[in-house]
């Protein structure tokens, strides 16, 4: 639809903003594929507090953490 209007456009342009439109192009294909996959949770983080389990409850750490937001 657009594909000649832009090749005429870009046939314009010196080769270094070339360069940069195939970039913004790539940066868009990727945004376009991170917003369709599903997004996955991580619980890479799991036991990340181990070492202060004696010193603190589930709740107490709770609390700290909502002061530090």
């Amino acid at each position: 639809m657009y594909e000649k209007e832009i090749e005429e456009k870009i046939r314009e342009l010196p080769d270094d903003l070339r360069k940069e439109v195939l970039n913004y192009v790539e940066f868009l294909l990727t945004k376009h594929k991170n917003k369709d996959a599903p997004k996955k949770f991580k619980f890479d983080w799991k036991g990340g507090l181990s070492e202060l389990r004696g010193e603190f409850t589930s709740v107490e750490l709770q609390h700290k953490a909502s002061e530090w937001r």
